[in-house]
């Protein structure tokens, strides 16, 4: 692991032990409105100030923090489950199986998912709770977000189907359930670790930008889209820089995954 993977291991560990620790870092929460101090500066009361709610904005960061990092690949699992299950059992399979499976997913994939997102998220009710918003929109994502990896290891695992020692294992009688969950699935895992964490920071920023859109995560539970939504009305970046620390925290835990990434895609060469 190189220097700049460990710094990124580093800096991820901390923004997530400071997220789980919302609660003690933030004990008034989230939601708490100090209306008299409404749109406030930073001060020590209020380490980033507060919104035009006067919800402080510091516990605020911190809680959307932790929603995205624990949701995200909650939601990249079960996008690599689907694929592993589709795509890993139709190469394993092949034949009508197989051609019926990538007509699906090259079906899914001509399709903007993004849009199919924004569809799905606008049909739910608006008086939707944040809790079940914040469930539905991370299991749209996992959902959706299956078919490439399902063709990355649909052809992963057709290569696997010829190989001899699934051929000495089928000769030898071993039942085909068996044989592709105790044979073809483990040589499968350094791509499924990999289109598991390719998957996360694109689930991270696919939810940012539903936020934006007004349909992510409902209020009053914050997320960093409703968070970079705050960025819309600004004229410069020096008139009110300290609303820049959610787009920097993204910024900077999308690049720490993406110097991640460049670890597995090794492991999966």
């Amino acid at each position: 692991m190189s220097l700049w993977q460990k710094l990124a291991c580093v800096v991820l560990a901390l923004v997530l032990c400071a997220s789980v620790a919302a609660n003690w870092l933030a004990p008034a929460g989230y939601a708490k409105q100090y209306r008299e101090a409404t749109d406030a500066p930073p001060s020590r009361a209020h380490w980033l100030g507060t919104d035009e709610m006067g919800r402080d904005r510091f516990a605020r960061v911190l809680y959307g923090t932790r929603i995205s990092l624990l949701l995200a690949p909650a939601a990249a699992l079960l996008s690599t489950l689907m694929a592993a299950l589709i795509g890993g059992l139709a190469g394993y399979l092949g034949g009508i199986w197989a051609r019926v499976a990538m007509a699906v997913t090259d079906l899914f994939l001509s399709l903007p998912w993004l849009f199919l997102l924004i569809t799905a998220r606008a049909l739910m009710p608006l008086n939707v709770s944040p809790l079940v918003s914040v469930l539905v929109t991370f299991m749209l994502l996992g959902l959706l977000g299956w078919t490439t990896a399902a063709r990355v290891l649909c052809t992963n695992a057709a290569s696997l189907r010829g190989s001899d020692f699934v051929r000495q294992a089928r000769a030898a009688g071993l039942p085909a359930q068996r044989l592709f969950w105790v044979h073809v699935v483990p040589n499968l895992k350094p791509v499924l670790y990999a289109q598991f964490w390719i998957s996360i920071p694109v689930f991270i920023l696919t939810e940012a930008n539903l936020g934006i859109l007004g349909l992510g995560v409902a209020e009053p539970m914050p997320s960093w889209g409703s968070l970079l939504k705050e960025l819309e009305g600004l004229v410069s970046i020096g008139e009110e820089p300290w609303k820049f620390v959610p787009l920097i925290l993204l910024v900077v835990v999308v690049t720490s995954f993406q110097v991640l990434l460049s670890k597995q895609e090794e492991m999966a060469a």
